[in-house]
């Protein structure tokens, strides 16, 4: 099993990783989650989500069927998730791409072309989603 790498690490140790971010609501965690983060994580060292907040949800209309603390804790249980943090606002992947000096911004190909402005921060990827899974599909057989 990999071990989580400790963020109080010298700042030697930081600069050298290469840290890819992700964002999402990750509600109904299932396989295309699993494989979306493990493929970002492949992208790098240290993988770090942006998990959207019960609050910005709202803001995007959209509403998560478990609130934010149950699927924060989900995504921190996964080994290759390195650090969660809330996403509160679209404005913040600017800021968190410059403060955790990410190398890799990653986002589902549903979201292709949306994030392209930020190429000129870090690379940009859209990986294509896992076929016939989505927490869409899933909310409805319940």
């Amino acid at each position: 099993m990999r071990k989580k790498v400790d963020d109080r690490v010298g700042p030697a140790k930081r600069s050298r990783r290469r840290v890819v971010i992700t964002y999402g609501t990750y509600d109904m965690l299932h396989v295309g989650h699993i494989n979306l983060l493990r493929r970002a994580r492949n992208l790098g060292d240290y993988l770090i989500v942006g998990l959207s907040t019960d609050a910005f949800n709202t803001i995007k209309h959209k509403s998560a069927y478990q609130p934010y603390a149950h699927r924060r804790r989900l995504l921190e249980a996964l080994r290759f998730v390195d650090k969660v943090v809330p996403e509160r606002c679209w404005e913040q992947k600017t800021r968190d791409i410059k403060k955790f000096k990410a190398s890799v911004l990653v986002m589902g190909d549903d979201w292709k072309g949306e994030f392209d402005s930020l190429k000129k921060l870090c690379r940009v990827v859209y990986l294509k989603r896992t076929p016939s899974i989505s927490s869409t599909q899933l909310r409805a057989l319940t």
